[in-house]
């Protein structure tokens, strides 16, 4: 084999190797596409749970109110009150969101409750987003307004 037919052959290698390094590229780029629909997904699908749970709340131990959570810290929910007593009023709240998708490929939830205004509480829960189950986020969100009502109660 002639040096020019070296050459050649190197010059074949390089292309096929260009056209490899680019489909590996096209292929990730696909895959965090992916990532980001199943994270919005999953943001989707537990901001309603979060929702449809807390709103239940109100009902069951008066004198909360819900609202809707949504914008740069996440979607979700809250619930909170106001009592009066003796030394000013007293600010309870519940609040429990997903935060847009970050740079790590995770699915996070916060939770955060504030029992006559000190905050007693702080939650997070995370997994990868390849690996989420999204039933033990649920369990998780469950647990965590159960604990909140249990402190509540316990507090008045």
């Amino acid at each position: 084999m002639s040096f020019e037919d070296e050459i050649k052959q190197a010059l074949e290698r390089g292309a096929k190797k260009s056209q490899q390094v680019r489909a590996e590229q096209k292929a990730a780029a696909l895959s965090q596409d992916e990532l980001r629909r199943r994270h919005s997904e999953y943001r989707l699908t537990l901001s309603e749970y979060i929702e449809n749970n807390l709103k239940r709340v109100p009902h069951l131990v008066p004198g909360f109110s819900f609202e809707t959570v949504y914008g740069s810290r996440g979607w979700g929910g809250a619930i909170s009150r106001d009592d009066l007593q003796r030394g000013g009023p007293a600010y309870s709240r519940l609040e429990i969101s997903v935060p847009p998708a970050g740079e790590f490929n995770l699915l996070v939830v916060v939770g955060r409750g504030t029992i006559k205004n000190r905050e007693v509480l702080s939650w997070n829960h995370f997994a990868e987003i390849a690996d989420v189950n999204i039933e033990a986020f649920k369990q998780e969100i469950d647990s965590w307004i159960l604990q909140f009502i249990e402190m509540f109660s316990a507090a008045h």
